[in-house]
């Protein structure tokens, strides 16, 4: 009977409308390259999308203009950018009226980089250190920050306009597996690593570490800022979904449902949902403010239960990303899919092959997906939908209304049910 439902299964994805295409990003490679240390385990895009950032493996992270790199795929169809001599994008020189020139760099960060990501800053937004009397560095209005993520357990902080490196953070002790800004343009960078912890740095006091976050009792996998940055969700082994009040420093709760290791997450534009992916083959999508889970994405029919949950490992989920639209979630798995998925919808609505893909992200206006596998990058169009009146005004009550004061609005029950994502 399982052979039949595995057929089944990828019969009925085979049948799913293919997503087109877009195009491609192809690490040099040499005869004599070991596969091991070759991973792109990490893909990034700039706030304002004027970057994108991926990592070659090898300690090597390419850093393009994105959109000089989406001019050449128009140009050249699918095509390899990244090693085109005839494609080749201008480098910096070293004239200053030429810093904020999109320019291509290739950086060396000296280990194997496990985690990347994009900072940039809000003048208005001081620094939390009270006692501020001098700094090594001022960031402006027109700064662009790299965070790399090592697997030393270092973190070195880039000039992404220079190629210069600017800060090495020193006090994990093991991996660095996932970096985050908070969106509020404050310089806050969180770190999860494989060291148990998550560490709080405040860039703009010269990369002082403010505070340890502590409560996972195994590897930490991924971490996310909501998009007001008053939360942070973490999650790893053993089952582990954290939610943290940012303000306090405080954990809010623990979110339990996951069935294996829980290995990335992030918030939806409004803050109203979360989804995380785990080894247990399923997407959940939550109401982070209740702990309920909304939604349920399977990879595998039918799904495990939670005694065989680690042994589906074929279907394992590696990666999740909330686009921009709030209507759309992309998921990559170890079974060579990559799925998008409607809020609305039980099944996926686009499907694209993607052998050993580890990691996706949307642009940052949620046109293209991009997903990393063995140094390579690969970039699928989005699906393309005009978000309903009703959906918009949606997104804009969860901004600023958690769903305590969603459930006391004077309204029918029916809006509130569609205003907490319940309908």
């Amino acid at each position: 009977m399982v052979p039949f439902l595995k057929k089944w299964n990828f019969l009925f994805v085979l049948f799913l409308a293919r997503s087109r295409t877009v195009g491609e990003l192809l690490a040099p490679t040499s005869p004599f390259d070991k596969k091991c240390g070759r991973e792109n385990w990490t893909v990034a895009f700039a706030p304002d999308g004027s970057y994108f950032a991926w990592s070659q493996g090898h300690r090597i992270v390419k850093l393009v203009p994105w959109s000089q790199c989406l001019n050449n795929f128009l140009l050249h169809g699918t095509k390899n950018v990244a090693n085109s001599t005839s494609t080749r994008l201008p480098r910096q020189n070293s004239d200053s009226s030429q810093k904020n020139k999109p320019c291509e760099h290739i950086i060396d960060c000296g280990d194997i980089v496990w985690s990347l990501a994009f900072g940039s800053s809000v003048p208005e937004k001081q620094s939390r250190c009270v006692n501020i009397e001098w700094h090594r560095f001022k960031f402006g209005q027109d700064q662009l920050l790299l965070a790399t993520g090592l697997n030393n357990g270092r973190i070195k902080i880039w000039d992404v306009y220079t190629g210069k490196l600017l800060l090495n953070l020193m006090d994990h002790t093991e991996v660095v597996r996932d970096l985050t800004f908070a969106p509020d343009g404050s310089l806050i960078l969180v770190s999860a690593s494989r060291d148990k912890t998550l560490r709080v740095w405040d860039l703009k006091d010269d990369g002082n570490m403010m505070k340890v976050l502590r409560g996972h009792q195994n590897w930490v996998y991924g971490c996310a800022f909501s998009p007001d940055s008053s939360i942070l969700c973490s999650v790893g082994a053993s089952k582990a979904v954290f939610l943290w009040d940012m303000d306090k420093y405080s954990m809010i709760r623990k979110l339990e449902g996951h069935h294996n290791d829980v290995v990335a997450c992030e918030f939806s534009p409004d803050g109203a949902l979360l989804a995380t992916a785990s080894y247990d083959t399923r997407v959940y999508v939550w109401d982070p403010h209740i702990g309920v889970i909304l939604l349920e994405f399977g990879h595998l029919f039918p799904a495990p239960t939670p005694i065989f949950a680690g042994g589906a490992n074929d279907r394992w989920v590696r990666s999740v990303s909330f686009s921009h639209d709030g209507l759309h979630i992309a998921s990559l798995a170890d079974d060579k899919m990559v799925r998008f998925w409607r809020i609305d919808e039980e099944y996926p609505v686009q499907v694209a092959p993607l052998n050993n893909g580890l990691c996706c992200t949307f642009s940052t206006d949620g046109s293209v997906l991009a997903a990393g596998q063995d140094g390579s990058v690969y970039f699928w169009a989005t699906p393309r939908q005009v978000s309903s009146l009703q959906h918009l005004c949606r997104m804009a009550i969860r901004r600023v209304m958690p769903t305590s004061q969603v459930k006391n609005l004077p309204i029918p029950s029916k809006v509130v049910e569609f205003l907490c994502y319940q309908i």
